[in-house]
Order: C-alpha cells, then structure tokens, then sequence
C-alpha cells in the first residue's frame, strides 16, 4: 500500500478538461506511442550523449553533437554565446504561449575522467550516465515525437540544452537565457533526474563565498606568540559555523565545503581559504542565513588576533570575502499552471506521484522571476550520481519522454484543440522583449 505525497497539487477542473482533451488526440496518442519502440534508440543515445566529455565550463563538444542531432530531426539548432543550444518549434498562434524544454549539458567531473559506458545485468555504469545524459536523451525523443508526428501547437515550444548547470557553472546558461537574452518565455520544463513520479514545486536558493585570511606568517617555533596564524583564524571560524542553529523547516542548511591553507609543517601559516554553501529555498531565510553566517569569519579573524595580542594592522590576520555563487529560491503554488499539467499528464499516464518537493535545477532562476516552472524526470532508474559507480536502469524510462510532451502540449495548447494552460507572462510586457526566436 502507497502513501499519499504531503501536500500533492490538488488538480483543478478545467486542468482535468485540458487533459483529457490532449490525451485523447489521435495525433498526440501517436506520439506518446512511439515512445516505447523508440526507447531502444534514445537509450543508445544516452550512451553516445555520456561518452562526449562534458566537464564543468567545458561544454562545447557536447553542444556541437546536440546540436547536429537537433538539425538532423528537423529543427533548427543554433549555440548562443554562452554555449547554450537552442531549437524553436513555432506554434500556429504567434501570441500563444512560449514553453521552454531544457536539459543541462555539463556533468560534475573533472575534466579527463573516463565516461566510457560499461552495461552489467540490465544498468548502465558511467560518471554523467544519469546526470544529465538521460535528460539530454529525453529532450531529443521529445523532438523527435514532435516532428515526426507533426504535432501542431498553438503556442510555441523551444528546445534548450544549457550550459553551467553543476559546480561552478553557477547556472550561468539559463540566466543567459533570462537576463540578457531578450527571449520572451512563459513557462519552463526542465528535465532533470530520472524519476517521472518525482514533480518539484519549489527552488532551493543557494549563495557561495570563497572566504580568504591572510597574514604576516612566520617560524612555527621562533615567531610563536607573535604572530596570528591564517589557518587557526579558519579553524576558529569553522567551529562558530559548525554550532549555528537553523530551522527544519523551511529546510536551511549550511556547509563548510573545502578548505585549505598553509605552506609548511614549521610555519605559522600565511594563507588559509575556504568555500562555504548556504542553502535554503525560501528567499528571505537565504538572505538572513547569509547574514548571520558571513561575520562568523571576520569574527574568525579577530579572535585569531586577540588570542596573540596583535594590535599592529600590518601584522594582524585579515579576512576577504568573496560570492562565488548565487542560486535564487523559489516556493510555487499549487495552482501554478506547470504544476497542474504535469501532475495531470503522471494521472493520464498512470505515473505515481513518488515526491513532490524541492530541489536545485535551472528551474531557479525562471521559477524566482515568477515565470511558471518545474522540473520533470526524464524516465527510468538511477543511483549514484555525482560519482564514478553512478548508474541507470532502463526500466519504463520511455514515460520520461511521454510525460514531458504531454505536459508541454496541455500548455501550449493544440491547434485544433484545447486553449494553452500557460498564461502570458505580464511581469515584463511582451513588446519589450527581443523576441529572437
């Protein structure tokens, strides 16, 4: 017996009518048909996807082969300066509705690790076989579902692989995408993880800062208790970090990730650093854990510099603050139109609502600017992602793809069919953007 997901969108009438009517489409039928027998296809797909080296801000020979297998489906592909793919399909109502699909491109591996594909009793083993090779795979069946079938929307749906998304890519492709690109966008599916049970509803923020000390240094032995030391002023830091208290919920975290420091085993120590990772997905809790947190390592400093007596600027431990990175949380609503489609689309299908929570995507910055967004799974099973045993298993990953188009079809509509779900987004008027689609 299932448990019910807490909170899971309650499905509104007229969601309901939309659905019905999309699902039933002959031509839409048809597509999400061929799915299953394409399956066989997007999974050697995925396989050649994960074997082209993709590592943090290193995207290029992977968008180069995305996009080649975008023109040859028939759309037409072009790489913005960031690095980003973008593919149009256009819609018949030139003021429907525009709704992105996207799927990140980068992995979390460093450049030069081994992504060659092994297969063992039905799973499939590389580093980036799952995250974002999958999701990469299921945007491309989507496309061609979309064109083979010449499925005709009355909005418009536009394909995006991004750049950026891991590590210190810091999401820099999809904040092209809406902070200077002048593209004009009203909803957003991103494809990211495996599960299709799982549907996200909020954005969990998040702010990095590189944290440095400096100081005069000197002999371990000779110069003790004349100096301050960089590395103690970090570790007296890190222990006010480590018994902060901060709320279950909403849930806020935070993290002392990386540090280093020093030269030699007989010096007081010249150079520390740090990074730190704070995490929340309501907005006004980021920016007050920010504020609570960064003055632990000044204040890091200034015990360091008490301890010693050192009262001399010129020979006291400094700290330097530095953001390294910023995420922007989000909460949507239930009613939210991406929310409603895409749960309707798992009831059509008969996918089981597995978790409805938050999570870290490219939905963040779209989903922060009030444009309606979400995060789909991209079919089948996963584990490990994130390090060299990660691994997928096919099993009914062809619902990946079927749930996505039929999410983005009740959104934009059909041409001889329902009216889009998605509204126009309003918050900046449509006449003022570039539309370059």
């Amino acid at each position: 017996m299932t448990m019910p997901v807490k909170d899971a969108p309650f499905l509104e009438e007229r969601t309901a009518a939309v659905m019905e009517s999309v699902f039933n489409d002959p031509i839409v039928k048809k597509a999400l048909e061929q799915a299953v027998p394409q399956e066989i296809f997007t999974i050697e797909e995925q396989i050649e996807i994960c074997e082209v080296p993709a590592p943090p801000m290193k995207e290029q020979t992977r968008a180069a082969m995305i996009a080649e297998k975008i023109n040859s489906y028939g759309l037409e592909a072009s790489i913005d300066p960031v690095g980003n793919v973008i593919a149009c399909r256009k819609g018949t109502d030139p003021d429907g509705p525009v709704c992105v699909i996207s799927a990140h491109m980068d992995n979390s591996f460093r450049e030069g690790t081994d992504t060659t594909v092994r297969r063992q009793n039905g799973r499939l083993f590389a580093p980036g076989i799952s995250d974002a090779s999958r999701a990469l795979a299921c945007m491309l069946q989507v496309i061609r579902m979309v064109v083979n079938n010449d499925v005709k929307t009355k909005g418009t749906l536009l394909f995006i692989a991004t750049v950026g998304q891991e590590a210190e890519g810091d999401l820099r492709g999809v904040k092209r995408i809406f902070y200077s690109s002048g593209i004009h966008v009203d909803g957003v599916l991103v494809l990211d993880g495996a599960d299709p049970g799982r549907l996200l509803y909020g954005s969990v923020g998040s702010k990095r800062y590189k944290i440095e000390y400096s100081g005069p240094g000197g002999h371990s032995y000779l110069n003790f208790g004349q100096y301050p030391s960089a590395t103690q002023a970090l570790c007296r830091a890190g222990a006010l970090l480590a018994n902060l208290q901060v709320p279950a919920e909403p849930k806020t975290t935070f993290t002392l990730a990386t540090m280093s420091g020093g030269s030699s085993v007989n010096a007081i120590a010249e150079h520390a650093e740090c990074e730190i990772d704070l995490r929340s997905e309501d907005p006004q809790m980021l920016d007050g854990l920010v504020q609570e947190v960064l003055p632990l390592f000044a204040f890091g400093a200034q015990l360091e510099n008490q301890r010693w007596n050192v009262t001399d600027p010129a020979l006291q431990v400094r700290c330097k603050v530095t953001p390294i990175g910023h995420r922007p949380a989000a909460v949507s609503k239930p009613d939210s139109p991406v929310l409603q489609a895409a749960r309707a689309a798992q009831m059509a299908l008969g996918i089981e609502l597995t978790e409805y929570m938050s999570a870290s995507t490219d939905q963040n910055v779209p989903m922060s600017l009030g444009i309606p967004s979400t995060s789909l799974g991209a079919g089948g099973r996963e584990g490990f992602n994130h390090s060299l045993s990660e691994w997928f298993e096919p099993v009914r990953s062809y619902e990946g793809p079927q749930l996505c188009l039929l999410t983005a079809l009740a959104l934009v509509g059909l041409e001889n069919g329902a009216d889009p779900m998605l509204p126009i987004y309003t918050a900046v008027p449509r006449a003022q953007w570039q539309d370059r689609l």
